[in-house]
């Protein structure tokens, strides 16, 4: 029988912080005991995937995704969890006052981005001090759309229409991404347009095509299949370069609107505080499941764009955003409801 003698140092190591864990807890051993004994146990438990908006969204879609491709590739048992409401605050207020231990994650997008400023100091969390980032996933732009009958044809034809009367601009609902788009629109352009707020993307397009609405600024792959299938018209897409599913619809920058550059962006982060080793293996599975061929196809089929992106890099890119929707949001005087 083998003694403790006979193991590797690391082996010889675990066992006597194994020994310790069942005698006194972890809260017992010293910090650096502490965190190899988690990175070597970890998980034991469920993964809390908390998806702070109702199922069968885009970012709900796509946080399945990648937990699915976790379990298969790391045998995590990754658990999604849909908590909506107070426009993706109580999600991410859950997950920011949680246990830093690498069991409940985060899914985020431009929308908490922005609600830094839309609910300074009125969120119930910090987003910078209360969360980390775990790993950024991918993006999907917003597309201008009409109904297919409509006399719009062009975002020049939708200035023109905007000066000559008062249009409604639908959105997906105060301080989301669209109504983010369309108040940078009406910022850049001076054109004035009535806000009308709906409770999600698709109740706004059925109006849209029902005649009720002049414009919606739609989440791509929610106004994507109508597209398609002819009953709407697509305007500009705020997108770098044109879509492969959509080749004939110009870019913003292609409609003179450079500046509309828009990136509803979705990634992971865990509450602030949870161990470098462990945002670093997390981050670095998700990286590694997105930047496989098949989950970057299957992300395309779903009207996103693949952006893998690590802890530190994803890091700089959501900052990069907040201070960014922060000027905008000021500047246009936008608020919420």
């Amino acid at each position: 029988m083998s003694s403790e003698h006979d193991l590797t140092p690391d082996a010889a190591q675990r066992r006597r912080l194994l020994g310790a864990l069942g005698a006194a807890g972890l809260c017992a051993l010293a910090p650096w005991e502490r965190a190899l004994a988690q990175k070597n146990a970890w998980p034991e438990r469920p993964i809390n995937y908390v998806v702070p908006f109702p199922p069968g969204g885009l970012t709900d879609v796509a946080a399945r995704q990648v937990g699915k491709a976790l379990g298969d590739a790391e045998r995590w048992n990754v658990v999604v969890e849909n908590k909506p409401g107070g426009s993706a605050n109580i999600g991410a207020a859950h997950v920011a006052h949680a246990a830093p231990d690498g069991y409940s994650w985060l899914a985020i997008t431009l929308t908490h981005a922005a609600n830094v400023t839309l609910f300074a100091g009125k969120a119930g969390y910090d987003l910078t001090r209360d969360l980390t980032p775990l790993a950024g996933l991918a993006s999907s732009p917003i597309m201008v759309v009409v109904n297919a009958k409509s006399d719009i044809k062009s975002m020049a034809d939708l200035a023109k229409a905007a000066r000559a009367k008062s249009l409604s601009a639908g959105s997906s609902g105060n301080g989301t991404p669209p109504h983010l788009t369309l108040a940078l629109y009406q910022k850049l352009t001076g054109l004035p347009m009535m806000h009308i707020p709906y409770k999600g993307g698709a109740p706004s397009l059925t109006d849209l095509i029902g005649g009720h609405l002049d414009v919606v600024f739609s989440n791509y792959p929610e106004s994507l299949s109508h597209v398609k299938n002819g009953t709407l018209r697509a305007l500009a897409i705020t997108t770098h370069e044109r879509s492969a599913e959509l080749p004939d619809v110009p870019t913003v920058k292609e409609a003179g609107l450079p500046d509309l550059i828009v990136e509803n962006f979705t990634g992971v982060l865990a509450p602030a505080g949870t161990p470098a080793e462990l945002v670093k293996r997390i981050g670095g599975a998700i990286v590694t499941q997105i930047s496989q061929p098949a989950m970057k196809q299957a992300l395309l089929q779903l009207g996103f764009i693949p952006q893998p992106r690590g802890p530190e890099e994803f890091g700089k890119y959501l900052k990069s955003e907040v201070d960014r929707w922060a000027k905008i949001i000021r500047d246009a005087n936008i608020q919420v409801a």
